[in-house]
């Protein structure tokens, strides 16, 4: 056989695997994979084992509300030639479960009862759609994982649990919920089938095979630049109206003492700079306060709602995205990874270290196609931290010393109606105090946190001067006790479970948000 003959023989049967995968699919997508037929000889084994000897030999994977599916029961899984439907029905048992296949995942739910007709729409009852996001592979939680409505503007966050509430009208029950997260593969998920399942939604991971000489040969700052040059095409020449979850907590060696919530408006200016700024309306607030607890030393976040909109990166340009400012950082793009079902460029940046004042350290994701900020992840150098203890503690009591020891900021975007808004923004502050006749210190963990949960940008007006919030507000008037139903139907973030049993440990203070007291 002459050289060439081989060398064609390679390329056909290199390319043969990939024809047969691609007609399995093909296959699969003409006949639903709930109508293909099965064998199976593993006898009696558990739910949760059958499931994943199915996922192996189907290539498809499961979603299903633990509640509803038992998977440490045995049951048989032996079958010849039947149908996949037919084999769920005999491990499930359940004749009021329904199964649905949207791309590789099969979604296993209970119905949900018929909604009123819609020409009745006060008769619907805003109805919960809940779960946790996971790693497929290793089942850890996702934080602040984005939930969206394909086509609204409403979504949520998960917390640090990956635990997430969405409240669901009326309007969108024919519509799909889409999960996203940075590196994974998107899930989207019908509202009528999520509707009162509490599901465990896993997330793929998906890898990029990027060539270190692709990665090399990219020039970070004219990335960066580009994200710069971009902002008013990508994030909007015209104003928007946000709704948002504000929250904010004060803990002092795991201990909670101050935990605030509030549901905001925020008037969301034009992005170009030529319209006034932001604006934010407090909708219903609440503050609990450890009120036994006996500390002399306490911290007050001054300014947690202040930064969350500062902290907006595309209207107040982070520095390390300034131009101006590129001589002061060494950049590296480092990683190109999948998001929202599209590619972004990972571009690491750190103060250089002639330059001698405290600066940022971290990583700014930008879209590969139009150059959109889609997240940041960033911390003021540690090597440095101790010099802004001015800017953050602006008072100490007598006889202690306070200082910095880390401060993190996350935020991100996401696409609304052909534009980048706003999603989610996130602080974590370390400290410690130390009284002067002491060895030892305290540490304190403060955090604050907003994330958006509606997007209007549809008959938008400034607000009222009587209507906006001091974003220097602090939260007021006593009220006599804990209320769980104190958020109604408005979309807010899940405690975590250690700051719920917290919360539920406090002697509880509970306040309401006042105009008239407020931090000068």
């Amino acid at each position: 056989m002459l050289s060439s003959d081989i060398h064609r023989l390679r390329r056909l049967l290199s390319i043969m695997p990939l024809i047969l995968i691609l007609t399995a699919h093909q296959a699969y997508g003409q006949v639903s994979i709930l109508d293909s037929a099965f064998t199976f000889h593993e006898g009696k084994v558990k739910t949760g084992t059958a499931l994943g000897l199915i996922t192996k030999q189907t290539g498809f994977y499961f979603t299903f509300d633990s509640k509803l599916v038992d998977i440490e029961r045995k049951r048989e899984l032996t079958f010849k030639s039947v149908r996949l439907s037919s084999i769920l029905d005999s491990l499930l048992t359940n004749d009021s479960l329904r199964y649905s296949v949207i791309n590789k995942y099969i979604i296993i739910y209970k119905a949900d009862p018929e909604p009123p007709a819609v020409s009745h729409p006060t008769e619907w009852v805003t109805k919960n759609i809940t779960g946790t996001i996971t790693d497929f592979e290793t089942g850890e939680p996702l934080s602040f994982a984005t939930l969206g409505i394909i086509r609204t503007g409403k979504g949520t966050v998960t917390n640090s649990n990956g635990e997430f509430v969405l409240k669901i009208t009326h309007d969108c029950l024919n519509d799909s919920l889409t999960v996203s997260y940075l590196g994974y593969i998107n899930r989207t998920i019908p509202v009528r089938q999520a509707l009162g399942n509490n599901f465990n939604i896993r997330m793929k991971r998906e890898f990029i095979s990027i060539p270190e000489i692709v990665i090399r040969n990219q020039m970070p700052q004219e990335i960066v630049r580009k994200a710069y040059n971009g902002i008013s095409k990508n994030y909007g020449t015209a104003p928007a109206n946000l709704s948002a979850f504000y929250r904010e907590a004060v803990l002092k060696k795991n201990l909670l003492q101050i935990y605030s919530e509030a549901i905001l408006q925020i008037y969301k200016s034009s992005y170009t700079g030529l319209i006034p700024g932001d604006q934010v309306k407090i909708l219903k607030s609440r503050k609990l306060e450890n009120a036994g607890s006996r500390d002399t030393l306490t911290i007050r976040l001054k300014a947690g709602l202040s930064s969350c909109l500062l902290l907006d990166g595309a209207k107040n340009p982070f520095d390390f995205i300034q131009p101006e400012n590129f001589s002061q950082y060494d950049y590296r793009m480092t990683d190109i990874v999948t998001i929202d079902d599209e590619s972004a460029y990972a571009v690491e940046f750190e103060q250089k270290p002639s330059v001698d004042i405290p600066l940022f350290k971290g990583t700014v994701y930008i879209n590969t196609g139009n150059f959109a900020i889609v997240q940041a992840e960033f911390e003021i150098n540690p090597s440095m931290i101790q010099k802004t203890k001015d800017e953050f503690v602006s008072y100490q009591s007598r006889g202690y010393s306070m200082w910095p020891v880390a401060i993190r900021y996350f935020v991100n975007y996401r696409r609304s109606d052909n534009r980048y808004v706003l999603n989610h923004v996130r602080g974590d502050l370390r400290f410690i105090a130390k009284k002067k006749s002491k060895l030892f210190g305290s540490y304190f963990d403060v955090f604050f946190e907003m994330a958006v949960t509606d997007v209007s940008t549809r008959n938008v007006s400034r607000f009222e001067r009587s209507e906006i919030a001091p974003i220097y507000s602090i939260f007021s008037n006593t009220i006599s006790s804990y209320d769980p139903t104190f958020w109604g139907n408005q979309d807010f973030l899940k405690p975590e479970d250690n700051l719920l049993q917290a919360l539920k440990n406090m002697k509880v203070k509970m306040q309401l948000f006042s105009k008239e007291d407020q931090l000068p």
